[in-house]
């Protein structure tokens, strides 16, 4: 079933989507994705003629839901990926996470800086010390907006953008996200999927802030966080 497409800013110039989990971001031609559905939007509202152009300044992975912003033209690519690239977007997420094996919480806020290692040929990052070759430096700042008896609602702010950062950053400290196998969660999210390509993740891309690419005045975007969210979120949305 191909999902409805939720718009939440539309211009000449870039366009900002809610991406549902998990719905891959981009794809090969065939493979269902955010990119095909939004250029498919783009064909039919606007009657374009053959191929549309879409710029992809960013990716959400897979099992996670949110906020991803596109370009429509090759000046607004450049000028956004510019952007994201020299660290000026803000992006915000909402991560639900797992207790401890102490059965604690994170703290009230925090800062959690480590060195990431993207393993080769795997689709997974590690923490490594900052002495490996080819290891990232990741930095991001979270406060806990609720606990909940089996975890908390995390507010997180990443720094810098590296593979898998929130999710291997919570899960070596010992609060993965929930439903994140991949790292060590124990506890499921969402409706039970039957294949691990289905499952979703507590991760969600709650807002971007960023210039826009012609104007250069601020802009922000907010997502709803989806149903599945509702227990953790209800009392936060705007």
């Amino acid at each position: 079933m191909t999902p409805e497409l939720v718009i939440l800013f539309e211009d000449n110039h870039c366009l900002a989507v809610v991406k549902p989990a998990p719905l891959l971001t981009q794809a090969a031609p065939g493979v269902p994705s955010l990119e095909a559905l939004v250029k498919s939007y783009i064909k039919d509202r606007y009657n374009k003629p053959g191929n549309v152009y879409l710029g992809i300044p960013h990716r959400l992975d897979r099992p996670v839901s949110g906020v991803v912003v596109f370009a429509r033209n090759t000046k607004a690519a450049r000028r956004l990926a510019e952007q994201f690239q020299q660290r000026q977007v803000r992006k915000v997420y909402w991560a639900v996470v797992e207790r401890n094996a102490q059965g604690e919480p994170p703290p009230e806020e925090g800062v959690w800086e480590d060195w990431l290692l993207k393993i080769q040929d795997e689709a997974r990052t590690e923490r490594v010390t900052a002495d490996t070759p080819k290891a990232r430096r990741a930095l991001l700042r979270y406060r806990r907006l609720s606990i909940t008896p089996d975890g908390a609602l995390l507010e997180i702010e990443p720094e810098t953008g590296r593979m898998h950062q929130i999710r291997v950053q919570a899960a070596t400290r010992g609060w993965p996200v929930r439903g994140d196998a991949l790292y060590g969660a124990k506890l499921p999210f969402g409706t039970a999927a039957e294949l691990p390509r289905e499952r979703i993740i507590a991760l969600h891309a709650r807002s971007l802030t960023f210039l826009h690419p012609i104007r250069y005045e601020p802009m922000t975007v907010t997502a709803a966080a989806p149903e599945a969210w509702r227990a953790w979120t209800d009392e936060f949305q705007a």
